[in-house]
């Protein structure tokens, strides 16, 4: 059994994963799902709305995507050299300006350094003096490090003895694909919260970035009967309370089943969550993280991703680093919420589960014929929801994710078929799919194995301009010293140079700490870096420094 750090995580249950990785936001940086922020994004700033191509920076700051010269035709894919991805870039001009697609462009008070995006900058909050950029452009004409330079910063803190002896790495340049450093860089390793990576470009590439998840309402086959059909949105709320700002809400739906419904009465409420299959908990998950509060049961239909009371969960967000407890059966419960918005007492006697049935053709009388829509609410767009997932760690929403991508690729919507189909995509897109083996989507299964170099080809294929639908998966990784998962590291003297300039996701279980992402070196040069490791000893704080301290090396040179 393993257990959290109880410096970080308070008295979580013996075993319990790292759900998030950090504690509490900074202080002047206001959580916007406890404090009423604008719905439409998870960042400082006003939102605006999303339509892809064109998506919304932080603040939303609306951002082209990558457009070649006028008059000149767009640059070919590059060719893969070796048997592995190692995309060569279009043109590094096209690179920073496809990851501003999705806002990298950060901004708050202090002095931070420089990294990617050379936006407008943004107003801070009321309170607050004007923000230098954290993010800003990095240097397209930077000198690239030379793999003696990289391997000279590196090689001792690799040998860390706080990373365990278990310690695999992956270094490339991201403007050419250049690998730069290896150590263990094809070898399948254990990425705990990493894993939503893969998750979150395999949704991108099989959905889209626009794809917003329908929750349906449909005519059941009874007299007032109506069915409540899950589509697999994990963040549809209640009511304007909900835990997500932005969602699609089941008030917003009996609305407009009562307006289809007309003078026929609602008389019981069917609910189909058929879409997904399976367990409903992944079998490898350690024993308490079904009633931990960092995962939930998977079901076709969920409000609020399973938590039971979202207005408490979204007030103590900071104070539980996401904890929430969960009802056991989400869609049951979403059944009963949306009967009581009918008008109905929501009891066992109304409210059961069901299938929708097929639409019958012309309405008999004034009720609607079995199967007509009554009504539908959407999602917020999938970059969003990736948006979260990567920012927050969610872990309920990574799993949700995943089995939109077995979906879209014809296998069951279950644990299984949704690691399966991501492993697909990844192959899809030219990744080295025998460099991963998962279980699940969002990391808690022991049982996921990816390579550090797949995650860095990963962040070299979303970032340089051949797939601008990818360029979402940077929008929520954590910023080192400043947000999510990194808020509360590189904050040492060792580890400095990392802040402002790293931007990554980390995983972690009891012996597993992982990072992954980008750096841009002191000479402008954007790099990837992976660092897993899956023996590590039970020091998770000094385990973090050493792994910070990688990044920061990388952060500080020119490795030249």
């Amino acid at each position: 059994m393993g257990r959290v750090d109880p410096r970080m995580y308070g008295s979580a249950p013996v075993g319990r994963v790292d759900p998030r990785g950090h504690g509490p936001e900074p202080a002047g940086r206001a959580d916007p799902r406890a404090h009423g922020a604008d719905p439409g994004w998870y960042g400082p700033g006003p939102a605006a709305p999303v339509s892809w191509p064109v998506h919304d920076a932080p603040g939303g700051i609306p951002v082209s995507p990558p457009v070649p010269p006028s008059g000149s035709a767009p640059p070919p894919p590059p060719p893969p050299p070796r048997r592995r991805l190692r995309l060569t870039a279009v043109l590094s001009a096209v690179l920073v300006v496809a990851l501003a697609t999705v806002g990298l462009a950060v901004f708050r008070p202090g002095p931070v350094a420089g990294w990617l995006g050379g936006g407008p900058k943004l107003n801070a909050e009321p309170a607050e003096p004007a923000p230098p950029a954290v993010l800003a452009g990095a240097d397209a004409n930077a000198p690239l490090p030379t793999p003696e330079g990289v391997r000279a910063a590196l090689e001792s803190l690799v040998r860390a003895a706080a990373l365990g002896d278990r310690v695999n790495v992956s270094v490339a340049d991201v403007t050419t694909g250049k690998e730069l450093y290896g150590h263990g860089q094809d070898d399948p390793t254990v990425p705990a919260s990493v894993t939503k990576l893969a998750t979150g470009v395999a949704v991108l590439a099989a959905r889209g970035p626009a794809y917003r998840i329908p929750t349906r309402a449909v005519a059941g086959a009874a007299p007032g009967e109506v069915v409540l059909v899950g589509g697999g949105d994990p963040t549809l709320a209640v009511d304007k309370n909900g835990f997500y700002p932005g969602a699609a809400r089941l008030d917003d739906l009996a609305g407009q089943v009562r307006k289809a419904l007309g003078g026929t009465a609602p008389t019981k409420v069917t609910v189909d969550s058929s879409l997904f299959s399976g367990p409903v908990y992944e079998p490898g998950w350690d024993s308490d993280i079904p009633t931990g509060g960092y995962g939930a049961a998977i079901t076709g239909l969920t409000t609020d991703a399973g938590r039971r009371d979202p207005v408490a969960a979204r007030k103590n967000f900071d104070a539980t680093h996401g904890a929430a407890e969960r009802v056991p059966q989400p869609d049951l419960t979403a059944g009963q919420q949306f009967a009581k918005l009918l008008g109905l007492s929501g009891g066992a006697a109304e409210v059961k589960r069901g299938t929708a049935p097929e639409a019958a053709g012309a309405s008999a009388g004034s009720a609607p014929a079995p199967g007509t829509e009554l009504g539908k609410v959407e999602s917020l767009p999938m970059a969003r929801l990736v948006d979260i997932m990567i920012s927050d760690s969610d872990n309920v929403i990574a799993e949700y994710l995943a089995r939109q991508v077995a979906v879209t690729k014809g296998k069951p919507a279950s644990f299984t078929g949704g690691a399966a189909a991501t492993g697909q995509v990844l192959g899809e897109l030219g990744l080295p799919a025998d460099e991963i083996s998962l279980a699940d989507g969002s990391g808690l299964s022991r049982t996921n194995r990816i390579s550090p170099s797949l995650l860095t080809d990963l962040m070299i294929l979303a970032g340089n301009g051949s797939h601008p639908e990818l360029t979402a998966i940077f929008g929520g990784l954590p910023v080192g010293g400043w947000s999510g998962t990194l808020d509360s590291r590189y904050q040492k003297a060792a580890t400095m140079a990392g802040a402002g300039v790293v931007r990554a996701k980390t995983g972690t279980l009891s012996g597993v700490n992982a990072i992954a992402g980008l750096v841009t070196t002191a000479d402008g040069r954007l790099l990837t870096f992976a660092v897993l490791t899956d023996r590590a000893p039970d020091t998770l704080d000094d385990t973090r420094e050493a792994l910070d301290r990688i990044s920061s090396a990388l952060a500080g040179c020119g490795c030249r």
